[in-house]
């Protein structure tokens, strides 16, 4: 197994891992940001890239990682990495593929400046809360979101 970082030709692939992860999302939405990710232009103005895992040349997780200004239970003085999504073929875990992603990219964001790593995981995901504990993250807070429908107006 290999980590490197992704290219443009690796495009669909990286889509596919992002779908397995995110299978409400849209493919097209998936491969329009993973495109400009790939080629230089991330959708963001502070830096953005992606690691590949391979095995025998076939892709079997991705780690999304960028700059964030601020994280949550981060020093607030300092730009942070943010892991923004972390995936590893469900037949290739417990084999420290994550493991290797998230080295590569605390070596990306510490290239960067960074001091910390962020991320985030829903509260009802106890595999990713583990797999992050098992790297030496630790849980800052937890939070609760609200939405509320309005209902049309004008403006008065």
């Amino acid at each position: 197994m290999r980590v490197r970082s992704a290219r443009a030709a690796d495009l669909e692939g990286v889509v596919a891992l992002a779908a397995a992860l995110w299978p409400d999302a849209p493919v097209r939405g998936h491969r329009s940001h993973l495109r400009a990710v790939l080629v230089g232009r991330p959708p963001s103005t502070l830096p953005l890239t992606v690691f590949l895992a391979e095995r025998d040349g076939v892709l079997i997780g991705f780690l999304e990682v960028g700059l964030r200004s601020h994280a949550d239970g981060c020093d607030g003085r300092r730009p942070v990495g943010f892991v923004e999504g972390w995936f590893v073929a469900p037949r290739h875990r417990r084999q420290k593929v994550g493991r290797a992603l998230m080295l590569a990219a605390e070596a990306w964001a510490a290239g960067h400046g960074c001091r910390e790593m962020a991320s985030d995981t829903w509260i009802d995901n106890p595999l990713s809360v583990r797999a992050h504990q098992a790297l030496g993250f630790e849980v800052v807070g937890r939070t609760i979101n609200f939405k509320k429908r309005l209902r049309p107006g004008r403006a008065g």
